[in-house]
């Protein structure tokens, strides 16, 4: 279905643009376009910077009937810029849940392989302030850590390639004002609004919450916030890292020094050897606070100490040094004493 909903506020300027779209220039970039006033948006602006070169890719999930006319329809208008576009098709089985998390990490992964065929250096996201917001507010429900309640970052990396976010700053309404202002007819995909997605539940509390204080514009400012207050953290990880955790004949060993350390900083130590010894692994922040808070007790009673988290064998050894190595038989997401 397309829609040409009122604009709600005044559209993105090509000054504003040029400043928004300044990390793309000097790179090779490939834009992710569903058709959503978002990203329909970021293709217009992008086009009429003058950045070349310039890749744009569609995704076809195969999710609705209107799917593949609507790509049809992107790559008329990136025909008319003069840009290369290319539909992915998202062919796989369709898992019965945790369908839009699969839907996400497909749509990275065939725009990642796009991009090294096409021999574009980053793909360019439409994401916005009130998906930031969205964000947020999932992290927080989740119990996210301060890594978490950072939400987005205008530069991330999935796998090998950055993902670039220009918009993070901008609300919805300026991109569909946008879209308007051009006169391009754009994609309302009623998923964004069906209950059963965790996202859309929060977007319809979205108006209760900023009627109390908490809107977008202070969900966006704690994100950043916490961002900030991340990279500190990482410097302060990065230090400790270099003077105590080494590794030798596969067994990576935090230097009975960590225990003097903040407990953030032994938090994150030892995450990053768990992901050294056993990389992919998803590590739960909860589970890590739990090995923790057993191997600080077990230190100060002079007692063993050990679990298994990820993948990793974690363990206490005699000499005060936390030995972390991978699992002699793995299971997915346990955590048991050794």
């Amino acid at each position: 279905m397309l829609s040409r909903a009122r604009p709600e506020a005044s559209p993105v300027a090509a000054e504003e643009a040029a400043v928004l779209l300044r990390p793309l220039e000097g790179r090779r970039p490939l834009l992710a376009v569903s058709g959503g006033p978002d990203s329909l948006a970021l293709l217009v602006l992008a086009a009429r910077s003058g950045i070349r070169p310039l890749f744009v890719a569609t995704v076809d999930h195969g999710l609705r009937a209107e799917s593949a006319e609507e790509a049809a329809r992107i790559a008329v208008l990136a025909e008319a810029f003069g840009l290369p576009h290319a539909v992915l098709r998202w062919t796989a089985p369709k898992p019965a849940a945790g369908l839009q998390e699969a839907a996400r990490e497909a749509r990275f992964a065939l725009l990642g392989a796009h991009a090294r065929d096409v021999g574009a250096d980053c793909i360019v996201a439409a994401h916005h302030r009130d998906d930031q917001a969205e964000t947020v507010l999932m992290r927080i429900a989740a119990g996210s850590g301060v890594s978490g309640l950072a939400a987005m970052r205008p530069v991330s990396l999935h796998g090998e390639i950055p993902v670039l976010r220009p918009f993070l700053s901008l609300p919805k309404a300026r991109l569909i004002a946008t879209c308007r202002a051009a006169g391009l007819a754009f994609v309302d995909d009623p998923s964004n609004r069906d209950p059963r997605h965790a996202r859309a539940r929060w977007r319809e509390a979205r108006d209760m919450l900023a009627a109390e204080g908490l809107d977008d514009v202070r969900l966006a400012r704690l994100a950043l916030r916490a961002a900030r207050a991340d990279e500190a953290l990482e410097r302060a990880t990065d230090d400790a890292a270099r003077r105590l955790l080494s590794e030798r004949d596969g067994v990576f060993r935090l230097a009975s020094g960590i225990f003097d350390e903040p407990v953030e900083i032994l938090l994150r130590c030892l995450a990053r050897a768990i992901g050294r010894a056993a990389p992919g692994r998803s590590l739960r922040l909860e589970r890590l606070e739990t090995a923790v808070v057993a191997l600080r007790a077990a230190r100060a009673a002079g007692a063993p100490c050990g679990r298994t988290l990820a993948g990793a064998t974690v363990r206490l050894d005699r000499s005060g040094e936390v030995l972390v190595m991978p699992e002699k038989d793995p299971r997915r997401g346990s955590e048991k004493a050794v």
